[in-house]
């Protein structure tokens, strides 16, 4: 099991907790902790990667329902130019 695939396992386990404590907006996680809460994906990105490696972590929406969640699925894709705010 890779990195990213045992912080989305930590996501999943404590989905509902995070849910309580932050509602319905985007956690960037890695090493199973959580390095910041953001209210668009966009902003979680720009932020995250200000001190992280794209690749190294992952962002996930808060629901308050697995059930509402959007998986996306990712396969040989080649990264985008990504314009960090500065």
């Amino acid at each position: 099991m890779n990195t990213q695939d045992i912080d989305f396992d930590y996501f999943l386990e404590n989905m509902e907790e995070l849910y309580k404590q932050y509602g319905h907006r985007f956690v960037a996680v890695k090493n199973q902790s959580i390095l910041g809460v953001y209210d668009t994906l966009r902003e979680a990105l720009d932020n995250t990667l200000k001190t992280e490696a794209i690749g190294t972590f992952l962002i996930q929406e808060c629901f308050d329902d697995r059930k509402k969640m959007v998986h996306h699925f990712h396969s040989n894709v080649a990264p985008l130019p990504i314009q960090v705010a500065t």
